[in-house]
């Protein structure tokens, strides 16, 4: 459905697009993640055409968009902030895009009204947009960008500014909606649960360029680099040099799965790693700080040398703030990063 290649975006001498390669099939939804200024916003406005590219190519469908403009991509865009019309009733905000591709007034009423039911709103018809909460104009501005059934949907930070009860739930309702309608979805996020939630496919950003990209699962479980594993919000990560099924660090010797990379690597030790051991049986820690978490409490360890150790404790196991514990280490929630 959708084909990068090489796509470069310059502003002065930075690419904030570099030399990005990237493929979208059709019925897939793929989430670029990534930090403020990673790239990921410029990429969907080069794929909108709402930025040209200084070099590569977008095709859609095969063809290269090389001088199409914006309204002739059969691409649906759908921004943070709705960009919804306040003079206009519900109705006419979801006909807006019917009317602009030429859709037959006599054919508009009974569209609209079909995508307000699909996305939960109907009978909205009528109700200004200024009387809809944050939730409800969110579903106008999806209705109005379905309208014109793209062949690509386009959603820019799309619940950002939602609160997260509501943000939660609309994106089990709209991956379900995609999955009913098989829509080829392109979204750019930087909520990490968002992403993950919605996604069949998550594309990680950096500095204009693709860090990683995986199903949600193999990303979460198997982050390519230090920067991946950070930006997921993984602190636990050490130079390590792995002999065999162990590795050297300053927290001394920690088992790794079978098949790590050998030799000289970063090393990331997830919080659920770590586990309580009997006193004298493991690297002993302070416990320094406990963060309750509902299911679990966050405690960040001290040990005598090397940097500090965040661990995921249950309830019942979770040390007091200024106990010393012991711990060992879990070789299923240790890692071998390829890359730094």
């Amino acid at each position: 459905m959708l084909s990068l290649t090489g796509a470069t975006v310059r502003f002065g001498d930075r690419a904030v697009l570099d030399a990005v390669d990237l493929e979208v099939a059709e019925h897939e939804i793929v989430c670029v993640l990534g930090p403020s200024g990673s790239g990921k916003s410029t990429l969907l406005r080069a794929v909108a055409g709402l930025q040209p590219l200084d070099a590569g190519r977008v095709l859609l469908g095969g063809a290269d968009q090389a001088g199409v403009p914006v309204h002739r991509r059969g691409v649906g865009l759908m921004f943070q902030d709705h960009q919804l019309f306040p003079q206009r009733d519900v109705a006419g905000n979801v006909a807006f895009g019917l009317r602009m591709h030429g859709v037959p007034k006599g054919e508009q009423g009974a569209r609209v009204a079909e995508l307000l039911d699909l996305v939960g709103l109907p009978g909205a018809g009528r109700r200004a947009v200024s009387a809809l909460s944050g939730g409800e104009q969110q579903r106008v501005a999806l209705a109005r960008a379905l309208a014109p059934r793209p062949r690509l949907l386009m959603l820019d930070e799309p619940l950002g500014q939602l609160d997260r009860g509501l943000r939660e739930r609309l994106v089990v309702e709209l991956r379900a909606l995609f999955a009913r309608l098989g829509t080829t979805v392109l979204a750019v996020t930087h909520d990490q649960g968002e992403a993950f939630a919605l996604a069949d496919r998550v594309v990680v950003m950096n500095d204009g360029r693709i860090a990683q990209t995986g199903t949600p699962v193999d990303v979460w479980r198997r982050p390519a680099s230090e920067f991946v594993a950070r930006f997921l919000g993984f602190d636990n990560v050490v130079p390590a040099t792995v002999t065999g099924a162990a590795a050297d660090t300053v927290w001394g010797k920690i088992p790794v799965p079978d098949g790590s990379p050998q030799g000289e690597h970063r090393l990331l030790v997830r919080p659920a790693a770590l586990r309580r051991v009997p006193a004298g049986e493991g690297l002993a820690c302070r416990a320094a700080t406990r963060t309750f978490r509902g299911d679990h409490v966050a405690v960040t360890l001290l040990p005598a040398e090397g940097p500090p150790l965040e661990a995921e404790f249950t309830l019942r196991d979770a040390p007091e703030e200024g106990a010393e514990v012991d711990v060992e280490f879990r070789a299923e929630d240790v890692v071998v990063l390829e890359e730094a």
